[in-house]
């Protein structure tokens, strides 16, 4: 199994490097208000909607970000591939395990998102105020596509051109297309199974492995291709990441998920 979390315990500051993810996507301004208020110490902060996607694009209400942009934001960063990092937001939430996704897609082999929330770890690690100086990188990823899914690769999986079981990572009533509080079309994607991943957390933090891979035992095949989706794109990454912890041995995310899939094409309802 994959080890994508990590507990605040096993954490050495001083050998990593901090991701602050937190985001609202209530309040999009919230997050780096949250990071300028207080942070772990050299944390550097990546926002959902200024870094972790293109808002520029029509493919989804939160978009993939290219490669050219993804390598941007690494080099600005200072980050080399080699390096430790640890990601966290508020806890429970989707944010840091968009950035997960991402650098792992851009072939970084020693990542991990912390279980617990800002505010529980807060008065155990060193606060700052400050952004880090950081010197760029000439960083050059290692890319891993083949854990990435566009409309294209996702409408050969619908026809059955393509193995794998697409799962649903949005409540159960939007999946059924019993209503859609967001994008203009209720249903989902054809051939999908549903799995709501609020099921993924408890207590403010995700769930223990054991945990998770009891509660995403029966979702599929555990030995074929499962693609991870949901509105936008984002609370799919906790599917995506828990499905590989749980011991899933080929996950892909469609960052496009629904809300790209439904400007070309047709959806199931139940």
């Amino acid at each position: 199994m994959t080890n994508v979390f990590i507990n605040w315990e096993k954490v050495q500051p001083e050998l990593v490097r901090f991701i602050d993810a937190r985001f609202d996507l209530s309040n999009p301004a919230s997050g780096s208000e949250m990071y300028e208020a207080g942070h772990l110490e050299g944390a550097i902060y990546w926002d959902l909607e200024q870094d972790l996607s293109d808002m520029t694009s029509v493919k989804g209400r939160h978009p993939m970000i290219s490669k050219e942009q993804m390598t941007k934001l690494c080099r600005q960063a200072g980050l080399q591939l080699e390096d430790a990092i640890v990601i966290y937001d508020q806890g429970a939430s989707p944010f840091a395990l968009r950035a997960y996704f991402l650098l792992e897609w851009a072939g970084f082999t020693n990542v991990h998102v912390l279980r617990e929330g800002y505010e529980a770890i807060k008065g155990l690690f060193r606060i700052s105020q400050e952004e880090p100086v950081i010197p760029v990188s000439d960083i050059v990823p290692n890319w891993k596509d083949a854990i990435y899914l566009d409309m294209e690769d996702v409408k050969k999986v619908v026809a059955g051109e393509s193995a794998g079981q697409l799962v649903d990572a949005r409540a159960a009533f939007r999946f059924k297309g019993e209503s859609e509080p967001i994008d203009p079309v209720a249903g989902h994607i054809p051939t999908a199974v549903n799995f709501d991943w609020e099921q993924l957390k408890q207590d403010g933090q995700f769930l223990e492995k054991e945990m998770l891979a009891k509660q995403l035992e029966h979702v599929t095949d555990q030995n074929k291709p499962v693609i991870a989706y949901c509105g936008s794109g984002v609370t799919a990454a906790p599917l995506y990441a828990s499905l590989k912890e749980a011991g899933y041995s080929d996950v892909k995310l469609y960052v496009g998920s629904y809300s790209d899939w439904i400007r070309e094409n047709e959806v199931e309802q139940d």
